[in-house]
C-alpha cells in the first residue's frame, strides 16, 4: 500500500522543498531577467555615450540655470539609468513574456517612448537645454541596440528550450478535446517555455491508450484532489480549459491553494487565433466577462498602413535598384522570354490585379503545371513542389532567396498590394475557397505574411489559411514590423522556400 504524503516524512520533505522552489522561482527564472537586465544596461550605455561622441566628438557640456556646467558624460549616465528603470517599470523583463511573442518588444518601445516624453516635458519645465541632436541619436540607436540584445538572448533561450531547459512543468485540466488541442499547440511551440507533463480529465471515462503522450488522470474530481495531484507531479503551472466541472467558487479556491504553492493558474478560454488587442475584460456582477471585439481595419489604421507601405516601398526600390538591374540582366540572358512574369491575382475585396515577379520559370510553365497536377493527382490550391522542372537555373536562386518577389514593390506603390498581408491567389484557386476563407480579402494582399515566416511552402493549405485569417483579424503596425523582421531571417535561412 502506498503511504499518504502527509504521513510520509520523506515525501513531505520533498513536497516542502518543491513548494519552496516554486515560490522562490527556479534558478533560470531569476537568472534570465538578470541576463536581459545586463544586455539592457550595456545597450543604453553604448547608445548614450556613442550619441555624445557622434554629436559632440566627446563629452560636451550643457548649462542648467542656477547650476554649474554639466557634461554629457554625466547626462548619459543619468539617462541610461532612467532608461533601464523605465524598461523595468513597464514590465519588459517580466519572466512571463521573455523569449516569446511580440509583447516584450512592445513594452521596450512603450517604456522608451514614455521615458523620452517625460524627459522632453522635464527639460521644458526646468529650461534645461539638452541638444536635440543628442536625443535624436540616442533614442533610435538605443531602441535598436536594446532590441538586438534581446533578440540574441531570445535566440539562446529558444535553443535551450528546444533542448528541454528553461521550461515550466504544466498540468492540463479540462475536457479531452480541449486538453488535446492545448497539448498539441504547446508541444509545437517549445519556445513558449511550457512543457505539458500531465493531464487531468475530471469526470471523464478513461480513453484509449496513447491518445495523449503524457500521463492522464480521470479520477480527480475535486479541487483538493487536484491540488494534491499538483504536489505529486511537481507542477509549476496549471491550465484550466473548457470542459472542466468546477464551479467559479471552486476555481477561486483552487487559485488560493495554488498561490500558496507558488503555482501559476492559467485560464484558457475556448478561443483560438485571437490576439490581445481584441480581448477586453469587463467585470460585471463579480464576473470577469471576456469581450471579443469585431475585427476591422479602421480608416486611421488603414491610412497608417498605407503610408508605411508607400514610404518603405519607395525607399526600398531606390536602395535596391542596382540589384533589380542585375537580376533583370541575368534573367534575360540565361533563358528566352520576358524579364517580368505578369499574372492575374485576386486582391482587396476580391478585385483582380496584375502581380509582377521576376520570371523564374520557362515561358510555358502554366501548360506544364496542368500536366504535373494531373500526374501527381493533387488539388492545385497552393500547388508547390520541390525540384519543379519548370524552374530555370537563375530562377532557382531568386526563388530560394525570394528575390523574384522584389518587383512587387511596384504593386505596393500602385496600391494593389501591401508589404505585409495574405498572399494573393489565382482566380481558379479562389474559386475553390471555403466560404470563410474569403475573409482574406478584408485587407490588401502582401509581399510577405505570417505563413511565409512560419514555414512557407512546407505548410499545409489549412495552416496557411489559419495564419492568414489570424493576420486579418489581429492586424497591428508593430505586428507588420515583426513579420518583416522575421521575413529577413526566413529568407536568409531559405526556410521552406522552393
Amino acid at each position: 500500500m502506498t503511504q499518504d504524503v502527509t504521513t510520509n516524512p520523506t515525501r513531505r520533505h520533498r513536497r516542502g522543498s518543491s513548494v519552496r522552489a516554486r515560490i522562490l522561482g527556479r534558478p533560470w527564472e531569476q537568472g534570465l531577467p538578470r541576463l536581459v537586465l545586463l544586455t539592457d544596461v550595456l545597450a543604453v550605455l553604448l547608445a548614450t555615450f556613442l550619441s555624445a561622441e557622434l554629436r559632440f566628438g566627446g563629452f560636451s557640456i550643457a548649462q542648467i540655470p542656477g547650476l554649474e556646467f554639466v557634461d554629457y558624460g554625466l547626462i548619459s549616465v543619468v539617462l541610461s539609468a532612467a532608461w533601464v528603470i523605465a524598461l523595468g517599470v513597464d514590465g519588459s523583463r517580466d519572466i512571463r513574456i521573455l523569449g516569446v511573442g511580440s509583447e516584450e518588444y512592445k513594452r521596450v518601445l512603450r517604456g522608451t517612448l514614455y521615458l523620452f516624453g517625460f524627459v522632453a516635458i522635464l527639460s521644458y519645465a526646468v529650461a534645461f537645454e539638452v541638444a536635440r541632436g543628442y536625443i535624436g541619436l540616442a533614442l533610435p540607436l538605443g531602441v535598436v541596440l536594446i532590441v538586438l540584445g534581446r533578440f540574441l538572448v531570445r535566440g539562446w533561450v529558444a535553443r535551450r528550450r528546444h533542448r528541454g531547459d528553461f521550461r515550466r512543468r504544466l498540468l492540463l485540466v479540462g475536457g479531452p478535446k480541449a486538453v488535446k488541442y492545448i497539448h498539441e499547440s504547446l508541444e509545437s511551440e517549445a519556445g513558449a517555455g511550457y512543457e505539458p507533463v500531465a493531464a487531468v480529465l475530471p469526470g471523464y471515462r478513461p480513453r484509449e491508450e496513447g491518445w495523449l503522450s503524457v500521463p492522464v488522470a480521470t479520477d480527480v474530481e475535486t479541487v483538493q484532489e487536484l491540488a494534491a495531484h499538483v504536489d505529486r507531479m511537481d507542477i509549476e503551472a496549471v491550465v484550466i480549459t473548457s470542459g472542466h466541472p468546477f464551479v467559479p467558487e471552486e476555481v477561486r479556491r483552487l487559485g488560493w491553494d495554488l498561490q500558496e504553492r507558488g503555482v501559476s493558474l492559467i485560464m484558457a478560454p475556448a478561443l483560438v487565433d485571437v490576439a490581445g488587442p481584441r480581448l477586453h475584460t469587463q467585470p460585471l456582477a463579480g464576473l470577469p466577462l471576456l469581450h471579443l471585439s469585431t475585427p476591422r481595419l479602421s480608416r486611421s489604421k488603414a491610412f497608417l498602413k498605407r503610408s508605411f507601405d508607400l514610404v518603405s516601398a519607395g525607399i526600398g526600390i531606390v536602395l535596391i535598384s542596382p540589384l533589380l538591374l542585375a537580376v533583370a540582366v541575368a534573367v534575360k540572358t540565361t533563358s528566352p522570354g520576358p524579364v517580368l512574369f505578369k499574372q492575374e491575382r485576386i486582391g482587396l475585396h476580391g478585385e483582380p490585379f496584375t502581380m509582377l515577379k521576376f520570371r523564374s520559370m520557362v515561358v510555358d510553365a502554366e501548360e506544364i503545371k496542368a500536366q504535373l497536377v494531373s500526374d501527381r493527382g493533387e488539388d492545385d490550391v497552393l500547388f508547390k513542389m520541390k525540384d519543379d522542372p519548370r524552374v530555370t537555373k537563375v530562377g532557382s536562386f531568386i526563388r530560394r532567396t525570394s528575390i523574384d518577389e522584389l518587383p512587387q514593390l511596384v504593386n505596393v506603390l500602385r496600391g494593389d498590394m501591401s508589404l505585409v498581408g495574405p498572399r494573393p491567389h489565382l482566380p481558379h484557386e479562389v474559386a475553390q475557397y471555403g466560404e470563410y476563407v474569403h475573409r482574406r480579402f478584408l485587407v490588401q494582399p502582401g509581399i510577405t505574411g505570417l505563413w511565409q515566416v512560419s514555414g512557407r511552402s512546407d505548410l499545409s493549405w489549412e495552416d496557411a489559411v489559419r495564419l492568414d485569417l489570424y493576420y486579418v483579424e489581429n492586424w497591428s503596425l508593430l505586428g507588420d514590423l515583426v513579420i518583416l523582421g522575421r521575413t529577413v531571417k526566413a529568407v536568409a535561412a531559405s526556410d521552406g522556400a522552393y
